[in-house]
């Protein structure tokens, strides 16, 4: 296992990046550990490296990333020796960022483990029959009877050790590399159309295992240890009360992305799902209501969370755009839930503000990294809406820096509402 995972490297020890790009995940995959793998959520580790170590100039800092998402802000964080929980919701995330943290396992015990998986997986025969649809059209058969001895001999020789979580996320990484069909950097899958190029599972396995390994062997660590929860943002069960004096986080956007959707290739090759029908149950229950997908008139009942006490700080405003919705739906052919899914998604969002200032101290600084929405051309002030929702749990007072002007490139955008994403800076 000589060669590398061609993932560039260049700018790792960068301690800032430029504004326009410290909301996107891209930078980090030329950084060890972040790279392992891409998380369509996520932010610029560089950035929250500039962020950690500023406030530290004022003295401890104790972080908070109540969306930890892959693990971003948890990794840079023990990099510079702060303490820091993360609170992710999504199951599979959570494993993924769990596994990142592992990177202080001893390389030796990784390398013979995944020796030893490449030696059982050499004896199992392949089967592509019992996977989904899905994973059928994303994989030749021959690609795919590979995968599959490789998922065996990891189950196999499983046994929750550090070296075999490693080995887990060895092969849920290689998955879009070794698909043939259009694995789309946002993290949604195109059966349809077809790659240039893709790698042949066992060379992308061994490649990645070294990437992964020396990663480890250069990564150097401070003696602090992240705390990632498997936990819902809106309570935060198991975080200390008025620990938290910084918090830096992304939260999901009011625009209508599934975020449990963007893991149905990984989770259906595991096996964990048979397909986008059991991602409710799966991943999405778990998930601020961000998406249509969450809400329907079965399960919500748009009067009543309208009348929430925790949107007392935005009711007049927000009634009347969940209305505008309702009313302008019926001119669509989809007729999307978008007034269910505003109304749901700033009462989640309220909870988290009221979450939050439980865990935060009484100085806290919090920054989300925040975009606004215009669902059926409707604009929702998203950033004022939470702000105010923010102070209402008790915080000081907030502010918003524009850090780039959102949707702008795309060729069939159904609005031409001006849309922007930035910092939303909160004090305690």
């Amino acid at each position: 296992m000589a060669k590398q995972l061609e993932l560039p490297l260049e700018g790792c020890e960068a301690l800032s990046t430029p504004l326009n790009t410290s909301s996107t995940f891209a930078d980090n995959m030329k950084l060890p550990v972040h790279r392992w793998f891409r998380y369509s959520a996520g932010f610029s580790a560089m950035w929250v490296e500039s962020l950690i170590t500023q406030a530290s100039k004022q003295g401890n800092v104790t972080v908070l990333d109540p969306f930890a998402g892959s693990g971003t802000t948890l990794l840079v964080s023990e990099k510079l020796g702060a303490q820091c929980y993360g609170v992710e919701a999504h199951p599979f995330i959570v494993r993924v960022a769990r596994a990142k943290l592992l990177y202080k396992t001893d390389v030796d015990s990784y390398r013979e483990h995944i020796l030893h998986i490449l030696k059982v997986a050499d004896n199992i025969q392949g089967c592509v029959q019992d996977y989904p649809k899905l994973i059928r059209k994303c994989f030749k058969d021959s690609s795919l009877e590979c995968l599959d001895k490789l998922r065996k001999a990891y189950l196999q020789l499983a046994d929750n050790s550090p070296q075999s979580e490693l080995a887990w996320l060895t092969l849920v990484a290689i998955l879009r590399h070794v698909s043939h069909v259009g694995t789309a950097p946002w993290q949604y899958v195109l059966p349809n159309k077809s790659k240039q190029s893709y790698l042949e599972p066992i060379v992308a396995f061994t490649l990645m295992a070294e990437t992964i390994a020396s990663d480890m062997i250069t990564t150097n660590a401070k003696s602090v240890t992240a705390q990632i929860i498997q936990s819902d943002a809106r309570y935060c069960q198991g975080v200390p009360d008025n620990k938290f004096n910084l918090v830096i986080t992304s939260p999901p956007y009011a625009n209508n992305y599934d975020y449990a959707d963007a893991t149905r290739l990984e989770m259906c090759f595991l096996q964990e799902i048979s397909g986008w029908g059991d991602l409710q149950t799966a991943a999405r229950q778990y998930l601020i209501r961000s998406c249509s997908q969450h809400v329907t008139s079965k399960n919500v009942n748009l009067d009543e969370v309208l009348a929430s006490r925790e949107l007392e700080a935005i009711q007049g405003a927000i009634t009347e755009v969940c209305y505008k919705l309702s009313q302008e739906r019926l001119l669509h052919g989809g007729k999307k839930n978008y007034h269910l899914m505003i109304a749901c998604y700033f009462l989640d969002m309220a909870k988290v503000w009221i979450a939050l200032r439980r865990v935060c101290q009484a100085n806290a600084k919090i920054c989300f990294v925040i975009g606004d929405s215009a669902p059926y051309g409707i604009y929702i002030p998203v950033i004022e809406w939470l702000g105010l929702l923010a102070c209402s749990a008790g915080f000081k007072s907030f502010e918003f820096k524009k850090i780039r002007d959102r949707n702008v490139k795309w060729k069939n955008r159904k609005h031409q509402v001006p849309l922007c994403e930035g910092y939303l800076w909160v004090d305690g």
